[in-house]
């Protein structure tokens, strides 16, 4: 069963984002479907990408975590959700998307997590920015709160807390 949950462990009741699979080459037919990257650009005219993709009513893109983002730089803060996709949960990359899309190109929408991560990896993914995880095949009695809060502090400093530790002393 997939259970969607925000950064501070709650289950959220309602998603209102559908996930197209990647090869989708149908029309959108909703306003919140996050969209594979490479539809984005394969589908969409150059010269007015943008505008295209929001009269087909796609406010969001899903990305696999071996893109560049450079790209994507002038779009980027147009779209309301952006998806990371995880293919392996051992693959570190979505993490550092996610630091920067919000530190260098300055991100305020939904960043959301899915694929193959594990709850050892929520901490982190909070962390790095990530505001929802969608998980798969997790039972309805499943408390992701223990994996959120394994810790009270942290050294580095990161989305959440810019400072890093010896920065916060008193």
């Amino acid at each position: 069963m997939q259970k969607l949950l925000d950064k501070d462990g709650n289950v959220l009741s309602e998603d209102p984002w559908q996930i197209m699979p990647r090869g989708f080459d149908g029309m959108l037919n909703s306003d919140h479907m996050l969209v594979p990257v490479q539809y984005w650009l394969d589908t969409l005219p150059d010269s007015d990408a943008n505008s295209v993709c929001n009269d087909q009513h796609a406010s969001g893109i899903w990305l696999d975590s071996d893109i560049e983002l450079e790209p994507l730089a002038d779009h980027i803060s147009t779209w309301d959700c952006i998806g990371i996709h995880f293919q392996t949960f051992m693959d570190g990359r979505g993490f550092s998307l996610a630091r920067l899309l919000r530190e260098q190109y300055n991100y305020r929408g939904e960043l959301r997590a899915f694929g193959n991560i594990i709850p050892d990896q929520f901490y982190y993914l909070a962390r790095c920015g990530f505001d929802t995880f969608l998980l798969e095949d997790y039972s309805p009695d499943f408390d992701p709160l223990p994996y959120l809060n394994n810790f009270t502090v942290s050294y580095q400093g990161s989305v959440d807390q810019p400072q890093p530790l010896f920065r916060r002393r008193t």
